[in-house]
């Protein structure tokens, strides 16, 4: 018998990073929230490797910090090792990275949703969603619990319909042994959602003492440490050290001769995999003449033995596991405590939302993080945090939140997502951004503060820092723009000890500061009324003064974007009536519905002379209206 369990603003399904970040910032913006997990013990799980950030990925959790999201806080409290990357690249590129304890990362993120006001936490399998005839939404879990929400957020990571693969052997199940989501991937389809199956996989965990580090490469954290969050002041210190090894010939022989026993080249895997995150017996596969691949032995925690194979993921039988890590220099002896999978699920076409995460023809449905399509943790985060901020909007009535590609990475990501889809899951690159070397990590809360503020997630005091550090920054680039050096021995000396050219006339420290050989920290000997500011302002300053023309270029390109955003187009649209576009884009801009001329000029399948046909037609149907 199925019973009223109670009613709220809004249902989160789902208790991973997805679902944390909805909960945590629909809850701060008033609305009344019910966040679901299969089990108690896995809200905020980290299932696969045990750091947060990377490459494109710690720029996300930079912005979501500074929209006031969790993720970076929680990194800065339990992490074990920091780096930065690509630091022999651009500022574009560079990208924070930490190992993090993910025990404590989980517990950290339990305990802040159930301190939460406005937010419950429930453990219960949901079977069933359905939309009442008032558009209020209904919630029904395993118990026959009914809970009446006006919007709904569905959150379910790798849980729905979720199917573990190790060879031979497949049994239905969620990550790292949890129960899956059994019935509600039905329920959606039956509601009219159209679903896929994805896949993706993890290593093995090994135990530490079972490893033999005498030969191999240590890799050390930075310091000092940079943090991710923009209200850690003290981030502390890295306590982990981590190592890189490499497969060999004999590891590749081994996958090899046992290739028809992966099920993912037998045919028993359906689920498209990720392209950038491959298993080792698909690399092995892929890029035959590579004689050996990189891999990572990482820490899962300070309190645990357990040991992560970072780029060893594999869902070849047990012991063809057991055997190509025992070919690995380090692990000839190696324990597996929890052997490597693959992992297949359900998850939804994206192009059926829109940018607010809402499904176009479901209102107050809203999806997030790898139910939509993508991987990783980072860019489920952010997903989860725009659906919960929308979702409480629209429950009270406000305007939706929406990031264009030109403020963010998590507006380039979404943008992607809904209006070109998921072939495979979407993972966040730098590469993906056309606007990157204005989207840096290091000016995510000069971007994006501000927007947070306007939310109301951003405190007085963390605001008054902001503005304070903002002043701050003018004020130095005011100085270095003012500030000259005569062209003195001491300062020659630096010039030429960097590489560059010394001077013969006074120069601006603007335009030293312009060279690429040089530095703040280079010319600190001669700088000497330089004032104490935290090294961040130094670092906005400098970028700023070396990319200068490059800069104003990418601005002037989203200007010409956000003049083609503003062109809205209306929802309800004919496009197969449209004389001169050609069949592919009337059936593309029929399905996605786009919301202006910027996004469809987006979509896949839609070329700039559709897009000029597209224009005419709202000329014409402007002037029409007009007279009318």
């Amino acid at each position: 018998m199925r019973y009223a369990a109670g009613i709220f603003d809004i249902a989160v399904i789902g208790a991973g990073h997805a679902g944390i970040e909805a909960g945590l910032a629909a809850a701060r913006l008033g609305a009344s929230v019910l966040v679901f997990t299969i089990n108690m013990d896995a809200v905020g799980n980290c299932p696969c490797n045990p750091s947060i950030g990377g490459t494109a990925k710690g720029h996300l959790v930079r912005e979501l910090d500074a929209l006031g999201g969790e993720m970076g806080k929680t990194t800065d409290a339990c992490f074990l090792q920091s780096r930065m990357l690509n630091l022999g690249k651009g500022p574009a590129v560079h990208s924070l990275r930490a190992q993090i304890d993910r025990r404590e990362y989980s517990k950290i993120m339990k305990h802040k949703l159930e301190l939460q006001q406005n937010l419950q936490v429930k453990q219960a399998e949901v079977t069933e969603i359905f939309q009442n005839e008032d558009k209020s939404w209904s919630v029904v879990t395993r118990m026959d619990a009914v809970y009446q929400t006006k919007a709904v957020i569905l959150a379910t990571g790798t849980f729905l319909g979720g199917r573990i693969y190790v060879g031979d052997v497949s049994y239905d199940s969620g990550p790292d042994g949890m129960f899956p989501a059994s019935f509600l991937g039905a329920s959606l389809k039956k509601l009219g959602l159209s679903l896929r199956r994805f896949k993706t996989g993890t290593p093995a965990r090994v135990l530490r003492s079972s490893i033999d580090f005498t030969d191999l490469e240590a890799q050390y954290g930075d310091e000092p440490v940079v943090p991710f969050s923009y209200e850690t002041e003290e981030p502390g210190k890295n306590r982990a050290v981590c190592y890189v090894s490499w497969t060999n010939e004999e590891t590749k022989r081994i996958i090899l001769e046992n290739i028809h026993r992966s099920p993912l080249y037998g045919g028993k895997i359906e689920g498209i995999g990720p392209r950038y995150c491959p298993s080792i017996e698909d690399k092995i596969v892929r890029f035959s003449e590579k004689k050996r691949h990189q891999l990572f032995i990482e820490p899962c925690g300070m309190d645990t033995e357990e040991m992560y194979l970072q780029g060893m993921s594999s869902s070849l039988p047990e012991d063809v596991q057991i055997a190509f890590y025992h070919s690995i220099k380090g692990l000839e002896h190696v324990q597996i405590m929890r052997s490597a999978y693959a992992i297949e699920y359900d998850c939804v076409d994206p192009t059926q939302m829109d940018a607010t995460l809402e499904f176009q023809k479901f209102p107050g449905l809203y999806g997030a993080g790898q139910f939509n399509g993508s991987s990783g943790y980072e860019e489920a985060a952010v997903q989860g945090f725009v659906a919960g901020v929308n979702a409480a909007r629209k429950v009270k009535g406000q305007s939706p939140f929406i990031l264009d590609r030109a403020t963010s990475y998590i507006g380039t990501l979404i943008d992607d997502l809904v209006t070109k889809g998921a072939n495979d899951p979407y993972r966040m690159m730098t590469s993906r951004s056309e606007y990157r070397l204005v989207l840096r990590q290091d000016n995510a809360d000069e971007r994006l503060t501000p927007y947070g503020r306007e939310l109301g997630l951003i405190s007085d005091d963390r605001w008054a820092k902001f503005q304070n550090k903002q002043e701050l920054k003018k004020q130095e680039r005011a100085r270095a723009d003012q500030t000259v050096f005569s062209p003195t021995g001491e300062l020659n000396a630096i010039l030429v000890s960097r590489g560059t050219s010394p001077v013969t006339t006074g120069v601006r420290l603007t335009d030293l500061l312009r060279r690429p050989e040089l530095s703040y920290a280079d010319l600190a000997p001669i700088d000497v009324q330089r004032p104490d500011l935290p090294a961040a302002v130094f670092e906005n300053v400098e970028i700023e003064i070396k990319y200068e023309g490059y800069i104003k270029r990418q601005k002037a390109d989203i200007a010409e974007m956000r003049r083609l955003e503003e062109k809205t187009l209306p929802r309800d649209i004919d496009y197969q009536q449209i004389v001169g576009l050609r069949t592919e884009a009337q059936e593309k801009l029929q399905k996605i519905r786009p919301m202006n001329v910027g996004q469809a000029s987006r979509i896949s399948g839609v070329s700039p002379a559709d897009i000029s046909v597209l224009l005419i037609y709202m000329t014409k149907l402007a002037k029409r209206e007009k007279t009318t």
